[in-house]
Order: structure tokens, then C-alpha cells, then sequence
């Protein structure tokens, strides 16, 4: 560009040297190359002829590379020493620092990594890796565990942090069901958090609900149990799961867990902050129930309604979509497989069913007194129960306490009086049938002619047996 000022414009050489701050001497090299060659591939600087190649003999300079390549990974400055000396021994000239620099620095990126971080470093930073997106709502839930930076109260007024688990959908990244827990993650809390997602939320501004087509998880030993694949066969849902040490496909659910800890956790007492050794900056005040109704409120009322960074859309409006219907089960008690399963058996007592203190009802149990029965429940709802009987359904007993709806005095009076003639029935039927029987003549006694006794007289008749009154409930 500065010879084109000159040749074609006329501008002295003196004046664009001045003005481009390059010595004038160059200036007129580079026009006596351009006359001559008339190209502008003429003014490129020329590489040397040995350029790429060093001095230092390929025997050091592999033992350079061997050096910088130990694990832990050595400074530079030791390798050029160990290098120096070793040139000294030789009988040569001991290379720069600057040489061994650069021998270290050009060794090919992912053979460090590898030397120094192993497989999984190098995986992580090199190979590739297929991320799938889902196409619809529905489509693949993802579920993950994560401890909480916050410490509770626990049933005893003492400090312990919580363990969340969360089921969210890939398509809209809207939370489909989450619990919260004490304790270590286990298959049944797995699968509570499960089955909230699945069944309609009694929140109205939360509509995920339904089946997904694939459940994927990580290798966790409460994801691989049998009973989380006997659910999914259940429902029809393909559970699938991560490769063992790859965690990059569950980026979109750890992603959640990042917000609710960045955006959620400061705002409450006994909030842990990074680097504080797992203590609190403040004292823990609330409850497992409180800090639920805290998570709840920040899903529904901010993460849902506010538009995602990669989505650009609410995770509920891109869930709702165009007015889908989500898939249900085909009978609503097949989501009973997903509650959790009391550790024993249950007797049925004439006043219902007890466990853990609490009473359960139901008219269905008065004619299961006696039998043993098997229960499941939801942890966060004690309010009712179901029963089984042989491993199928039987009924739903609530606690008239805690429910909302009530079993009254009538409806269990008739259930009483209902079982009680179906048994009077049967006791009919039963005596009717022993009554047409024959007579058992095996061993009996032959008794003289008119004598009805063996005294003559005959037998007293037996004592009429007093019947008593069917006890009620204490409110009777």
C-alpha cells in the first residue's frame, strides 16, 4: 500500500517513511524488489531455510519431552537443568531456556492432558460428546440427587443438611417432582419424587404431570435398584441409564441445581456458603416442612414463570405447549407402586389400622378384621394410606384427624352391619348344609325302650347363651 503511494501517486519515499514510521532504507528495498519482480508475493519475508529445526540433538529433545511428560508434571526450569547437565556430559553446548520452553510448550496438548490428568481429563476436555435434546414435553425426565448448602432442623431440633431430589423434564427444563430428605438417597425416595411428578399437583400453577417415554439417570445404586425397574416396567417408561464417570449428559438437571443454590439457598438461614468448611454463616431456623414450602414457592413462582437462558421461553409455557395431553396410567392405583411400602405388615383391629401412632379408617376394613394387610403411604401426607391385601389394592383408610374428608359413625355402622349379615348368610348356609348331612351313628349308645335316660329322666335342657352387644367406637 505504500509503494502504490509512491510509484503511482509520487509520494517521496522520505515522506512516507516519516509518516508510516518505517526507515526509509526499507522503504527502497522493498521498491527495488517490487521493480524487479513486479508481484507482491516478491515483498513476503522469506522463511529460513531452517526454519522448524533445532539444534539440540532429537535424543535430549525426546528426553525433554520425556521430562515435562512425569506425573506429578515438572517445572521447566527442572527439566532444563536435568537437560544441561546432561548436554555437559555430552560434551555440548547446554541448550537455553528459552529452547526447552519451547520444546515443552509445542508437545501436542491432549498427550499432556492425558500424561498428567489420565483418561477421565482427557475425556473431558477432548473427546467429543452428542448431547441429546428432546423434541417435545414428555419426551425424556432426567433425575439426579444433589446435598443441599443449607442446614435444617431435623425432628429433633438438630442440625443436619438435606438431600433434594429432583425429576425434570429435558424438553422445557420445568421441574416435573422433587422431594426433599434426611438421610441418604435410597429407591424409595426416588421413586416418591417420581411419583409427584407424575400425578396432578394440588398447586395450580403447576400443570407438569403424566408419564415420560424415558427416565434417564445416573448409575446410582437407588436408580439401578430393582424396584425403580419394576415401576418403569409398570408404567411403560424406558429407564436409561448415563455412562459410569461421564456426568456430561446430565448437565441441564445440574444446572437446576446450581440456580437453586446460587438463587435460593443464600436467602435462608443456615445458608453454607462456598469455602466455609460446611458451616453456616447463620443459625439454622427452619424445618423439613418449611424449607419444602421455600423450594416449592421458588419452582413455581420463579423459576417457572421467568424465561430460560437457553429455551428463551417459561419452562411451563414451552411444557404446555399447544394444549398436549399428557399420558396417565391406565388405572389410577397403579401409581400406588410408586409410595413407599411400610417396613411390616399391618394387623386390621376393630378400630382400623395403626401406624405410627395414628389411626387409619376405612369401612372397607370391617371385613379384614384380624387379616394382615400391607401399607403404603406418602411421607409428606400422613393423612391417609393404602391398603393391600395378598398384593392387591384394597381401599384408601384416612386418619380422621389429619384428612380433610371424614368416615362418619353411619357409614362405619353399616359396613359393620353389611359384614355381619354377609357372615349370618353364610353361617346359614354353612348349618344348612350340616343339617342335611346324615346322621352320625358310629358310636352311639342304644338306649332301652321308653327309657329317654339313662337315669330315665330326661336331659336338662342347656342354659340359653347370653348374647352380647357389638362394641362401637368410644364416640358411639
Amino acid at each position: 500500500m505504500l509503494l502504490c503511494q509512491h510509484l503511482q501517486d509520487g509520494v517521496p519515499l522520505t515522506r512516507l517513511a516519516e509518516h508510516a514510521g518505517i526507515p526509509e532504507r526499507t522503504l527502497r528495498r522493498w521498491a527495488t524488489t517490487y521493480r524487479a519482480d513486479g508481484t507482491v508475493d516478491s515483498l513476503e519475508r522469506r522463511r529460513r531455510s531452517d526454519a522448524g529445526q533445532r539444534r539440540l540433538p532429537d535424543d535430549l529433545i525426546a528426553a525433554v519431552e520425556a521430562l515435562a511428560l512425569r506425573r506429578p508434571a515438572p517445572t521447566t526450569a527442572f527439566v532444563h537443568r536435568r537437560i544441561a547437565d546432561m548436554a555437559r556430559d555430552r560434551g555440548l553446548a547446554p541448550p537455553s531456556y528459552s529452547t526447552v520452553r519451547d520444546i515443552v510448550t509445542s508437545i501436542d496438548p491432549g498427550l499432556r492432558t492425558l500424561a498428567t490428568g489420565g483418561d477421565t481429563a482427557y475425556r473431558d476436555r477432548f473427546e467429543l460428546v452428542y448431547r441429546r435434546s428432546a423434541a417435545r414435553p414428555n419426551e425424556q425426565w432426567q433425575a439426579a440427587h444433589t446435598l443441599l448448602d443449607v442446614q435444617i432442623l431435623d425432628a429433633h431440633r438438630r442440625p443436619a443438611r438435606p438431600w433434594l431430589t429432583v425429576v425434570l423434564d429435558d424438553y422445557s427444563r420445568a421441574v416435573a417432582g422433587y422431594t426433599l430428605f434426611l438421610g441418604a438417597p435410597s429407591a424409595e425416595r426416588t421413586v416418591l419424587a417420581l411419583h409427584q411428578a407424575v400425578i396432578a399437583k394440588g398447586n395450580p400453577a403447576w400443570p407438569v404431570q403424566g408419564l415420560p417415554d424415558v427416565l434417564y439417570s445416573d448409575h446410582g445404586s437407588d436408580f439401578t435398584s430393582s424396584r425403580l425397574e419394576r415401576v418403569c416396567l409398570d408404567t411403560h417408561v424406558s429407564l436409561i441409564h448415563s455412562r459410569i464417570g461421564v456426568p456430561q449428559g446430565r448437565g441441564k438437571i445440574e444446572r437446576l441445581f446450581r440456580t437453586i443454590t446460587t438463587e435460593l439457598l443464600p436467602h435462608l438461614p443456615g445458608y453454607i456458603p462456598h469455602g466455609t468448611g460446611g458451616q453456616p454463616t447463620t443459625p439454622p431456623q427452619l424445618t423439613l416442612a418449611e424449607l419444602d414450602s421455600a423450594v416449592e414457592l421458588f419452582v413455581v413462582e420463579e423459576y417457572h414463570s421467568r424465561p430460560h437462558s437457553e429455551t428463551r421461553q417459561p419452562p411451563v409455557v414451552r411444557w404446555l405447549a399447544d394444549g398436549w395431553i399428557p399420558r396417565s396410567p391406565a388405572h389410577p392405583e397403579d401409581l400406588d407402586t410408586l409410595l413407599l411400602t411400610a417396613a411390616t405388615s399391618r394387623i386390621v383391629q376393630r378400630d382400623g389400622i395403626r401406624f405410627s401412632g395414628t389411626r387409619y379408617i376405612s369401612p372397607v376394613l370391617a371385613a379384614y378384621v384380624g387379616e394382615s394387610v400391607t401399607i403404603r403411604y406418602d411421607p409428606r401426607d400422613a393423612a391417609e394410606v393404602r391398603v393391600y391385601y395378598c398384593d392387591k389394592y384394597l381401599c384408601r383408610a384416612i386418619a380422621p384427624e389429619l384428612a380433610r374428608e371424614a368416615v362418619t359413625l353411619e357409614q362405619l355402622q353399616d359396613a359393620r352391619v353389611a359384614r355381619r349379615r354377609a357372615l349370618k348368610k353364610e353361617l346359614r348356609e354353612r348349618r344348612s348344609l350340616a343339617d342335611a348331612l346324615p346322621a352320625d351313628h358310629h358310636y352311639a349308645v342304644v338306649q332301652p325302650a321308653g327309657l329317654p335316660g339313662v337315669d330315665g329322666q330326661r336331659p336338662p335342657a342347656e342354659p340359653p347363651v347370653p348374647r352380647h352387644r357389638l362394641r362401637t367406637y368410644a364416640n358411639d
